[in-house]
């Protein structure tokens, strides 16, 4: 009773069932991609896309250091200047005499 129910080609069944399912995919992902209107000047749009999305990434990530180096260097020098202009504005606050023993 058990030999009944197995399939009577064996190897060539399974290999037909693959083959079915592959053509079975191949059409599917065809009719997706035709009705999505996935074709070659799609693909080329997508290929642009990604090519301008990288390069933008690209300069984000030259872009960031760059303007945290600058950011910190200015701060540092602002801070220099401003620390200049105290030492300064003491130094005018004090009489001359003082400077001389």
């Amino acid at each position: 009773m058990v030999e009944s129910l197995r399939p009577s080609g064996g190897l060539d069944n399974v290999r037909a069932m693959d083959d079915l399912l592959q053509q079975t995919i191949d059409t599917a992902v065809a009719s997706a991609a035709a009705e999505a209107g996935l074709g070659p000047a799609t693909t080329a749009n997508g290929m642009v896309f990604l090519l301008i999305a990288a390069l933008g990434l690209l300069m984000a990530l030259v872009y960031v250091p760059v303007r945290l180096f600058l950011t910190i260097t200015a701060r540092s020098r602002r801070l220099r200047l401003l620390q200049k202009i105290r030492r300064l504005r003491d130094d005018l606050g004090q009489p001359l005499g003082a400077d001389q023993p």
